[in-house]
């Protein structure tokens, strides 16, 4: 069955015992030491005493056709292993706390070693670790795992993996794993975080093809009743081998999961009024002040709940395909950029309720907002002295503000003469570039969300004679087209950690630009990005880190790849009274695996 998997390009040997160049550690941290002590009880924002039962309804716009979220093929499902609902179905071999920038603690593997330079990472598997069908995991499993994700995952588990020279087994439950030139500081964790599959039931032969038969895995959950593009619902394993472990103590308290889907935003929400869902993480501040009204709330039946944010604000925004012809030139796109009217958008869709975004890490000691370049900085960027612009470098730089009338001349002006500068001018109400052509453009749409700020602009971009066209698709073609980069222009949220690293590779690196499936949707390719994220993702202490993510912060702000729309300061969570959370928030927010049913609620 493993035949298929070229594991003569990853060195697998099987070893009684490897040299030991460090002691085994109870946790791994990028910079520092892990924050919590080898003997922590629980997480600090768990409630290790949450009475476990009941069921929980969350919603997601779109589709699926597949069980298998690992692969390009297909439409993934959620809630199997990912950031909003959980790793619900795959275990890793360890768990991230979200309490700290980027440190990991045991789960599969009770304990890691690794040396000063991070030539190499290995792992001690707990004993009682087992599979959904009562299997042992193995570190052939691990071993078999990395091997399969290598040869036909998507293409970030592929980069993670193919840092690995060699791949061994140690002892009865060690594996080890020694790197090559390619890895950095960041890939033992990197490792750490992916799932692990069982060797004994896991098809090789098909696991790149979309499919709705459920793999087998070592989570808290298994895949139960499954309506193809509707609802997955997952049932509680009573034998999850990790439920008393300190990561999991106060996590997966429900008996089942329900992953609804729906068509658009406006559904799911009138689904949660009627119960039906059961947490409404709120993303528009007119529906926050004004549209929850209704009796649940009036009667204390659901509650609206604010949590505060301790993390950047990452980048949402219209990415710009520079694929594309009219994306090209980054003068052009920061002209266009410049264009999108705020101040008015803010005011009149939104109720004043966002903050306008400057930085891909607003909110942190990440940003490069109003922050001039330092010494070290400067050392970094160097070797590419044009790719920040001046403005950028000295931190003053801002998106245009206008007065919010939305008929502010002088906002238009400066659009104009940017665009102007550029060699477009205005013929017959029509920007006309030195081809002669009207400066045109579509913007992508996942049904109707984004809409309203689509049309905000496009009325801006009109005024000047640009023609931004607004096409709106069904899910699946829009995540088809997003997956080819067939668009033009489309709303994307870049989120952000306390610490950025290879995941950067693959929104803006150039290794990363002509491979479907990854997340470059802007179609960076600058030597400057690339030596900048090789520069933070090596980075061995928390200075340099910070030099080098402000150096990225810079290049892509004055590399116009995304047209900076807003962030919400605070979380904004509506849910039905029944539905309790802990009382301590993660530095990250919130943690939905860590919620639970009180039994209050009547049906």
């Amino acid at each position: 069955m493993f035949r298929l998997i070229r594991c003569a390009a990853i060195g697998v040997a099987i070893a009684l015992s490897a040299p030991a160049l460090a002691q085994p550690s109870h946790g791994l941290a990028m910079h520092g030491e892990p924050g919590l002590q080898s003997d922590f009880a629980h997480l600090p924002y768990a409630n290790p005493d949450a009475p476990k039962g009941g069921r929980i309804n969350y919603a997601w716009q779109g589709s699926f056709d597949s069980l298998n979220p690992f692969i390009v093929a297909g439409d993934g499902a959620r809630g199997l292993f990912d950031a909003e609902f959980g790793n619900n179905v795959f275990d890793t071999l360890m768990m991230r706390s979200r309490d700290e920038a980027f440190t990991l603690y045991p789960l599969l593997a009770e304990s890691v070693e690794t040396d000063a330079e991070r030539s190499f990472v290995q792992f001690t598997l707990n004993p009682a670790a087992k599979f959904s069908d009562g299997q042992p995991v193995t570190p052939q499993d691990v071993i078999f795992t990395y091997g399969l994700l290598r040869e036909k995952a998507r293409p970030i588990y592929r980069s993670w993996i193919g840092v690995i020279d060699k791949m061994e087994v140690v002892g009865e439950r060690g594996v080890r794993f020694t790197f090559n030139e390619k890895a950095d500081r960041e890939s033992p964790l990197l490792l750490a975080m992916l799932p692990i599959l069982p060797k004994h039931a896991t098809d090789v032969e098909t696991f790149d093809k979309s499919s709705l038969k459920p793999l087998t895995g070592s989570g808290p959950y298994v895949v139960g009743n499954v309506r193809p593009g509707e609802v997955v619902v997952l049932k509680r394993n009573p034998d999850y081998w990790a439920k008393d472990l300190p990561t999991k103590r106060g996590l997966d308290n429900y008996d089942e999961i329900r992953i609804n889907y729906f068509r658009d935003t406006n559904t799911i929400f009138e689904a949660f009024k009627k119960g039906l869902v059961d947490i409404q993480v709120e993303s528009d501040p007119v529906r926050w002040s004004s549209d929850y009204g209704f009796p649940a709330v009036a009667d204390g039946r659901v509650k609206q709940s604010e949590f505060e944010r301790r993390t950047p604000s990452g980048m949402y925004g219209f990415v710009l395909n520079t694929r594309r012809a009219v994306f090209k030139d980054r003068a052009v796109r920061a002209a266009i950029a410049g264009l999108f009217d705020f101040e008015w958008a803010n005011r009149n869709l939104f109720a004043d309720g966002y903050t306008r975004t400057k930085s891909y890490f607003d909110g942190s000691e990440l940003s490069a907002s109003g922050v001039p370049a330092s010494e070290a900085e400067k050392a970094l960027l160097a070797p590419f002295p044009d790719a920040v612009r001046p403005d950028v470098m000295d931190g003053t730089w801002v998106p245009p503000v206008s007065d919010g009338s939305g008929r502010d001349r002088a906002f238009l002006k400066k659009g104009f003469d940017a665009l102007k500068a550029t060699g477009y001018e205005l013929r017959d109400n029509r920007m006309t570039g030195p081809d002669g052509k009207q400066l045109t453009f579509e913007i992508l749409l996942n049904g109707k969300s984004g809409e309203a700020l689509s049309l905000a602009w496009q009325r801006t971009l009109a005024s000047l004679g640009i023609a931004a066209q607004i096409r709106s698709v069904d899910s699946a073609q829009y995540l088809q087209r997003q997956r080819t980069y067939d668009f033009d222009a489309m709303l994307m949220n870049y989120t952000a950690s306390l610490s950025p690293g290879v995941e950067q590779q693959f929104r803006w690196g150039s290794a990363s630009r002509d491979q479907d499936g990854t997340y470059n949707f802007a179609g960076a390719a600058e030597p400057a990005i690339d030596a900048v994220i090789a520069a933070m993702v090596g980075s061995r202490d928390r200075a340099s880190f910070v030099t080098a993510v402000r150096a990225l912060d810079r290049l892509l702000l004055s590399g116009a790849y995304v047209v900076p729309l807003y962030y919400q300061p605070r979380q904004w969570v509506a849910h039905w009274a029944n539905i309790r959370q802990p009382e301590k928030t993660s530095l990250y927010g919130v943690q939905m695996p860590t919620w639970w049913d009180d039994g209050s609620r009547k049906e």
